[in-house]
């Protein structure tokens, strides 16, 4: 009996151990998700490094951190002599899963197709929540990206970028929906990345203007390695 009893206790474990490695695996392989708060200054991010910091920090606290390097989506605009930068030019090659270890698209060039798997179900928070979309109480599907529908940034003049991600005072932010619904039926207003400006009592960039239209300064994070 007592031999029995010290064979059948690891045998358990080692079926316990076995049964949790894919749900390790699809954590550790974790490469996309949408952030389940915003930096909670409005458009001021700190900037492009200050979002990716953002990204970094929450994939860390939830084990999928270092050693990837998270960029936010976002584009800047040109100005006071310094270029633009695209937003798909900073998220890496892809394929991107979220932390169901569901892919959302295989490349770039497949993130902004019509192809693409960036759905209100599949937009997962870090902690591998799905985040309220339209309908729901309140609605946060409104997402910061200052992005064209290509993924590329806006030229200079009026403002997308809340200031190049620096400013809650100032300009407005471009949005994208993703759980990919609209007030219209047209594409636009259901785009992941480019359905409206933000707007509101304060013009915009402020924390209150981005929840006034759906919004709360959320930002899709992407593993660049």
């Amino acid at each position: 009996m007592n031999v029995v009893a010290r064979i059948a206790v690891p045998t358990c474990l080692a079926l316990a151990v076995i049964g949790a490695s894919p749900a390790l695996s699809q954590t550790a392989d974790t490469s996309f998700f949408l952030t389940s708060n915003g930096v909670g200054n409005g458009g001021n991010l700190g900037g492009l490094a200050g979002a990716d910091n953002h990204c970094q920090t929450l994939a860390q606290a939830a084990g999928f951190g270092a050693p990837k390097t998270w960029r936010a989506y976002l584009s800047i605009q040109p100005a006071d002599g310094q270029p633009a930068v695209n937003a798909r030019d900073r998220i890496g090659k892809g394929p991107w899963k979220n932390a169901k270890g569901v892919v959302i698209a295989k490349d770039v060039a497949d993130l902004h197709s019509a192809g693409n798997n960036l759905t209100k179900q599949t937009a997962l928070s870090e902690k591998g929540e799905v985040i309220n979309g339209a309908g729901d109480t309140p609605n946060r599907h409104d997402v910061l990206t200052g992005s064209q529908a290509d993924g590329t940034a806006f030229a200079a003049g009026e403002d997308r970028t809340c200031k190049n991600w620096t400013s809650s005072t100032q300009g407005a932010a471009m949005v994208g929906h993703f759980d990919r619904k609209g007030l219209r039926d047209d594409e636009p207003s259901k785009s992941w990345n480019t359905s409206h400006p933000s707007r509101g009592p304060d013009g915009g960039c402020s924390q209150a203007d981005l929840k006034s239209t759906g919004g709360d300064g959320l930002l899709y994070c992407f593993a660049a390695n």
